[in-house]
């Protein structure tokens, strides 16, 4: 079933397009990944999701029904430039902001303290948010966004400021909402990251879609034509090789493409092994991360 349907959608500032004709759609249940460099579309075509802001042609459709006011006690949004109130106290502040999504003050309480619970933050409860870290203040807009059980997450560069212990939890807590049934909209640079909790992807670049589909399908149509190597020894032998594309190369490990031409992986394997002992030689599929830079380098040679 799907959740969320965009359709077409544009949206233009003056005589810009942000964004220009864009469609996909989210199934129930499922984490999805919006995609794309700084100033794509992406932060524009979730405002248009939201009912922040009204597309100038297409339409939205959420839970069924053209995206409005009525949907939004099921979403929870949290925004890449964060909205926390600095002088007032973290649990006041939580039960405000279930009060809006249409909590009852006992329920949003109720549910602030479970999450600050489950956060590791209970201590923070009677603290201002301007006595609270980066770090600190990233969990408790985190709170906010989840605490009234919404069946539409949307999260704009959700790990942000937070240390690598904290983003695994938040990475544990979508998980386990995704297995609870909700649906997550991912947005996010950290390509690692989508590889490891997204199912499908769209990667917007200057406003149109470019690539959508299934992570596991757009990773084999790419092809295993990356090879990861690990060896002790020198890695000049590497040097007269002149289709290889590195992706990595340190002292003792080479991430690359071989292109057509002169050189397969087995001629490159063999001249690794002649003065070098070899830990690991894989045959491997592209990254997202090389996937992403791939196709919005070759969209840029377009323009």
């Amino acid at each position: 079933m799907e959740i969320l349907s965009v359709n077409n959608i544009v949206k233009r500032f003056g005589n810009y397009e942000a964004v220009s004709k864009v469609s996909f759609s989210v199934g129930e249940g499922t984490i999805f990944g919006l995609l794309g460099p700084n100033g794509a579309g992406k932060t524009t075509t979730i405002r248009m999701i939201t009912n922040i802001l009204i597309p100038d042609e297409g339409e939205v459709l959420l839970f069924g029904e053209k995206v409005g006011s009525s949907q939004q006690e099921r979403i929870g949004y949290l925004p890449e430039e964060r909205g926390l109130y600095k002088k007032i106290k973290v649990i006041d502040q939580l039960i405000y902001f279930g009060q809006l999504k249409g909590l009852s003050r006992t329920d949003a309480q109720s549910e602030a303290r479970k999450w600050l619970l489950r956060l590791d933050a209970s201590d923070w409860e009677t603290k201002k948010i301007q006595e609270l870290s980066k770090g600190m203040q990233q969990k408790v807009q985190f709170i906010s966004t989840v605490l009234h059980n919404p069946d539409l997450l949307i999260l704009d560069e959700p790990f942000s400021g937070f240390d690598p212990i904290n983003t695994e939890t938040i990475k544990k807590i979508v998980l386990d909402l995704k297995e609870e049934g909700k649906t997550v909209i991912l947005s996010t640079h950290i390509m690692e990251q989508v590889e490891q909790l997204c199912d499908n992807i769209c990667l917007i670049d200057r406003g149109k879609l470019v690539l959508s589909g299934l992570v596991r399908d757009i990773k084999r149509e790419f092809g295993r034509d990356t090879i990861i190597m690990e060896f002790d020894g020198e890695d000049s032998f590497l040097d007269q090789f002149h289709n290889i594309k590195f992706i990595n190369r340190t002292r003792n490990r080479a991430e690359f493409r071989v292109s057509d031409g002169e050189s397969s992986a087995m001629e490159i394997l063999r001249a690794a092994a002649q003065n070098n002992n070899i830990y690991k030689f894989e045959l491997a599929e592209p990254s997202l991360n090389e996937i992403f830079i791939d196709v919005v380098s070759r969209n840029e040679a377009k323009q």
